[in-house]
């Protein structure tokens, strides 16, 4: 079944609730008349209500309403933003510098508003003692507080322990305060080059 709307003379009724180019309502009339307002205007007739009793019909340029339609959904789609559930490995018994740098990560990914799913591997008698991967996960939720909650309590999983941290800050308003920073990077780096463009010595020598 198509979802394109019914136009001109693809709409079979006897009659149709008829709305001008500027949102107008001209009220219901016969659809041979409909037709002929769209032909005077160079419109097309467009069905906007087909389930409504006469159908309502507009007159307008269906090539441009499709066109900038489809760049609304576009535009749209470019906007949206996608959860992502990033994943961090440790181990029980990590070492200070490691632990420094996965978490690090786990700011980065938190700052960009994606989840963090942290996997504690326990190898070998590491499996009988579960506590050490708690208390690593908690050392860790707690030293990213700031920047994201515990959405999902630790929990064994066969040799694993998992837990998922969700970011306090939203994707979209991470996606916009990185454009921010980045249109405020370039204009830096412009105004650099301009101030130093500006303070270079002028060339003093003369044709000999």
């Amino acid at each position: 079944m198509s979802a394109e709307p019914r136009i001109n003379d693809r709409i079979r009724v006897p009659e149709v609730r008829l709305v001008g180019p500027s949102g107008e309502q001209v009220g219901i009339v016969p659809l041979a008349k409909a037709l002929e307002l769209a032909q005077e205007y160079d419109l097309d007739l467009v069905e906007v209500a087909a389930n409504a009793r006469p159908p309502v019909c507009k007159l307008m340029d269906y090539g441009k309403f499709k066109y900038e339609s489809a760049m609304k959904a576009r535009e749209a789609r470019k906007n949206q933003a996608h959860t992502v559930i990033k994943e961090m490995k440790l181990r029980p018994k990590i070492d200070p510098h490691d632990y420094d740098t996965k978490k690090g990560h786990v700011v980065r990914f938190l700052k960009q508003g994606d989840k963090v799913k942290i996997t504690i591997m326990f190898r070998g008698r590491e499996q009988s003692r579960p506590e050490l991967g708690f208390r690593l996960l908690q050392r860790l939720a707690a030293d990213v507080e700031e920047l994201g909650f515990i959405e999902s309590n630790p929990k064994q999983d066969g040799r694993n322990m998992i837990m998922v941290l969700g970011p306090h800050k939203k994707k979209t308003e991470a996606m916009a305060e990185a454009r921010e920073a980045q249109a405020a990077r370039k204009a830096g780096r412009q105004g650099s080059q301009e101030g130093r463009a500006e303070n270079a010595p002028a060339d003093t020598s003369s044709e000999a």
